[in-house]
This record gives C-alpha cells, structure tokens and sequence, in this order.
C-alpha cells in the first residue's frame, strides 16, 4: 500500500491493519503522483505477478484467483485482463459505459491490440504479468503520462497477449474529481502525442505515403509532430473550407485523393461515428487493410 499524500484517515487506518497482518506493507510516496506510487510498490514488491489496484475502487472476490490462473495456464508474455463495470453515485455517464462496453467486447476475445489506437485497451486497475515480462517491458520506469496507456503501448509492442476472460473481476468507481477526468496529463492531446509517438515506433512502415484523415484538433496535433520530425505526409479532410488552405506547410486534399495516392498508410483522426462506417467502407472498396494500411485514431 502506497500513501500519496492522503488528507483523510486512510493512512491510519491501513497501519492499524498492517499492524495485525503481515502480508501487508505500509508506504508513503517520497515523490508525487501515480507514476512515483507505482514505482516505490514495485520496488518493494517480491511475487512472481505483478498487478496494481486504486483505492477508491473494488476488487471482486476472485479476482486474484482468475487472472493468475490465467497466468498459469497460457505462461509468460500473456497479458491476465478481467471484464469492468464503472459505478458512480449518480449513476454513470453514457460515455464512460459506452467506453466500458467496447473495452470489454474486447476482452471478451482477447482481441485488445486490435482497436489500440483508439482509447487504452487495457484497463488499468484490471490485468496481471509475470513480474519478468514487466520488468521486460520497462516497468512502470518511464514519466509518460497517461501511464496506463503507455504500459498498454509497451505490452503491444513486446507482443504479449491478452487472455479472453469473461468474467466481471473490477468494480472502477467514476466521480467528477477523479484524476483522469481533472488532471492536465490525462488531457487529449497528451493521448495523441502518445499515440502518434507509439505508432511511429511499433507500426510506421517509411515505405508506404502516410496519410492524416481529419483537420480538427487530433489531427493538427499530429501534422505538427510528423512535421517536427521531417516525416512527409498528405493530408486530406471532407470540410469544403479547408481544401485547398495551406496549413503547417501542407496543402489540404479532398478524400477522394486517397485513391491516386500509391501505397498509402493512414491515421484516421474523424470521430464521427457515421463518417467512420463510410470511411470504412470506402478503405474495403481499395482493398486495405487494418493496422497495414490504417488505423483509426478516434
């Protein structure tokens, strides 16, 4: 257990516990923040699996019990995961039970890298690895944020798998104060710059035309960093009143010019839902494929 600075009793209270139980270790974090809290447990932890859990969650009864089973049974460079249900107070909010369905639609079949681009396909209070394969994959070591999501990016990129389970293991309580909903590193463009940085380095392929979908704010985010760092691209977008405006250099292109545009790579950044189906379709009809040719960053 690591203290960040509580305000309330929660200290004491653990040292009451930890007094009468060995198996619990009492902490304070010396530095700020989760990232610092994750890195003093792990140092002080000692098991063969590695799992992490927050305060104002709850865990269900088997949860432990399933995920290092799991382990177990599919051995090193898996990835034990658990179906979530969010619950708040005054009921939860259509996004985050939207968020909750697809998350778990994934976990169900253990198809999570497949829609990474998208949000954090791992949910970070519910999975489990071998301490060796964490370590592996450099811990909780780098101060990016947000953190779970770029864990998540590393699991992908060292290619370990999800386990299918279909069990509800993780109860994550939503409130309006909560961190990722207030703090400035769980911001939206601190997403795309990860998400952008992890795809340049895992699934960038430097023999395709890379192609940036959309010129709203994800998409600006994007162009800026592919300029930076002296990568060509093409950008093209639907808004009458963007094509043909120069902008970071780049000259705006209507959709249509994707098909005249040999070996293409594309960052799809239209949140859209029902632009999306027929951006989909239209990227079935040119015979391109997922993660190959595309990815969908919205």
């Amino acid at each position: 257990m690591v203290d960040d600075h509580s305000t309330d009793g929660s200290y004491k209270l653990v040292e009451r516990f930890a007094r009468t139980d060995g198996r619990i270790k009492l902490f304070k974090n010396p530095g700020s923040g989760i990232i610092d809290a994750l890195q003093l447990a792990l140092s002080k932890s000692t098991g063969r699996f590695i799992t992490r859990m927050d305060s104002d969650d709850i865990m269900m009864p088997r949860k432990m019990e399933v995920l290092a089973n799991n382990l177990l049974e599919h051995g090193k460079k898996h990835v034990a995961v658990g179906l979530v249900e969010y619950f708040a107070e005054g009921g939860v909010k259509p996004g985050y039970k939207s968020y909750e369905n697809w998350l778990n639609k994934l976990t169900r079949t253990g198809t999570n890298y497949n829609e990474i681009y998208k949000e954090c396909v791992i949910p970070s209070p519910c999975w489990m690895v071998y301490r060796d394969d964490l370590m592996r994959c450099g811990a909780f070591n780098p101060h990016i944020y947000p953190e779970d999501y770029d864990l998540t990016f590393r699991f992908y990129k060292n290619k370990y798998q999800c386990i299918p389970c279909n069990e509800v293991l993780h109860l994550w309580r939503d409130y309006s104060t909560r961190t990722s909903r207030t703090h400035v590193h769980y911001a939206q463009n601190h997403f795309t710059s990860l998400k952008i940085n992890h795809f340049l380095d895992i699934d960038f392929n430097p023999q395709k035309t890379l192609v940036i979908w959309g010129a709203g704010t994800k998409g600006k985010i994007i162009a800026k960093t592919l300029v930076e760092r002296h990568i060509n691209f093409e950008w093209i977008c639907d808004n009458p009143k963007k094509i043909g405006k120069d902008i970071y250099g780049k000259t705006m292109k209507p959709f249509e010019t994707l098909s005249n545009i040999k070996n293409p790579q594309s960052i799809i950044t239209v949140a859209n839902k029902e632009a999306q189906k027929e951006i989909r379709t239209y990227l079935k009809a040119l015979n391109l494929q997922p993660v190959e040719d595309y990815v969908f960053f919205c």
